[in-house]
């Protein structure tokens, strides 16, 4: 039984946003029929067609992704528009007005004079009492329910599939658009590599050189002094030897920033599986079958966890976080939410920029989702291939 009500629920909730859609369909392919010298202009044409290109994705619950924008396409569109649109819309709206009104006489038919009683439009039958009110015209409304249910929902997505396929890029501008990211994200890499670069080599050469010079010098000193001053040789070999233990340190942190060892040691999952204990933040993991994965995704998708929960503990004042990371066939992906106050942005340089850099050096995509007041979701999706 619960399930039928739930069905009838989705099913109406769906011929409600289809007939949204479909009236606002007529209705701006008729502003676009009535304004069509306007809209031939170049700019006027393409935030036309972005609006509606953004409309049909969400009727379809798909991404609208940025598009190269191109006059004869929008142009085309706009033929389309006023073309399918209109017929499209106008039957929503005798479907949908016909319903609204079969309402209106099921609960007023009492209102009009006894001399010309309502008539249904389907049926043809006048409504003079109560007895037609309720059996009659509950007929007709229910037909007409039915009649939206069933034919609004697909007409609604055949209008907005020929909207997105119309304003779709052609194969040429996906290729130059996939050349000009793949150009960008390139010049990226190599700016970050040579970054990384400079960084280990200044840990290195600030910290860990500084302090070997430290040990030789100390111990030339120890073996100078040794025959004439056994106990100061000796302070200065113990001197040595804590300098030595705290270059290993610095030298151990130079080598997880270049590939973490605990990736080395349990691979991605274990390595994941560690973060709940020290998150700064009360965390749930959750890790799917991720078969075998490159060193070089290992070490992205460690990073951008990790970062990404870095942020939480640092910005979000959240409660609690969770990561759940999976793969499907050759994309894995890591999504981390938060319960914080949301408003995270890229380009504010929180971390999440270099979450999205390194992702896009792998020709993989980061995306935040992050209202105010949150939650907050950061979604990482990278190729294994």
């Amino acid at each position: 039984m619960h399930g039928v009500i739930g069905e009838a629920r989705a099913r109406s909730v769906r011929a409600g946003r289809s007939g949204r859609y479909l009236l606002g369909t007529l209705m701006t392919a008729t502003v676009t029929l009535v304004a069509a010298p306007l809209l031939w202009l170049p700019s006027p044409a393409a935030s036309w067609a972005e609006r509606h290109r953004r409309s049909a994705g969400a009727l379809l619950d798909r991404p609208v992704e940025p598009r190269p924008r191109s006059l004869r396409r929008e142009l085309a569109w706009l033929v389309t528009h006023v073309v399918i649109g209109l017929p499209a819309g106008t039957l929503a709206l005798l479907c949908l007005g016909n319903l609204f009104l079969t309402l209106v006489v099921t609960l007023g038919w009492w209102a009009f004079p006894p001399s010309d009683p309502p008539r249904l439009l389907l049926l043809g039958v006048r409504i003079d009492s109560w007895a037609s009110a309720l059996t009659i015209n509950l007929a007709q409304l229910l037909l007409l329910a039915a009649l939206a249910a069933v034919v609004l929902p697909p007409l609604a997505g055949a209008h907005a599939r020929c909207c997105l396929a119309v304003l779709a890029p052609s194969p040429a501008e996906r290729l130059a658009a996939r050349v000009t990211t793949l150009t960008r994200t390139r010049a990226d890499v190599l700016q970050a590599h040579g970054a990384e670069l400079r960084r280990i080599e200044r840990d290195l050469h600030d910290g860990t050189q500084a302090r070997l010079v430290a040990i030789a010098m100390r111990l030339a000193v120890a073996g100078a002094s040794l025959p004439q001053d056994p106990e100061t040789a000796a302070a200065l070999v113990r001197q040595a030897q804590a300098e030595t233990e705290e270059a290993m340190t610095e030298l151990r942190s130079v080598i997880r920033t270049i590939y973490p060892p605990v990736l080395a040691d349990l691979g991605l999952v274990g390595a994941l599986d560690t973060l709940s204990t020290r998150a700064g933040v009360p965390t749930r993991i959750d890790i799917g079958e991720l078969g075998e994965v490159p060193a070089a995704v290992e070490a992205v998708a460690w990073f951008a966890v990790t970062e990404a929960l870095a942020n939480v503990a640092r910005h979000s004042r959240a409660e609690e976080a969770a990561v759940h990371v999976s793969r499907e066939g050759a994309m894995l992906s890591a999504r981390i939410t938060d319960d914080g106050t949301g408003g995270a942005d890229a380009s504010r340089g929180s971390g999440l920029d270099g979450i999205g850099r390194r992702a896009a050096a792998l020709d993989g995509t980061m995306k935040i989702s992050s209202p105010p007041g949150g939650p907050t979701v950061v979604t990482v999706e990278l190729p294994c291939a």
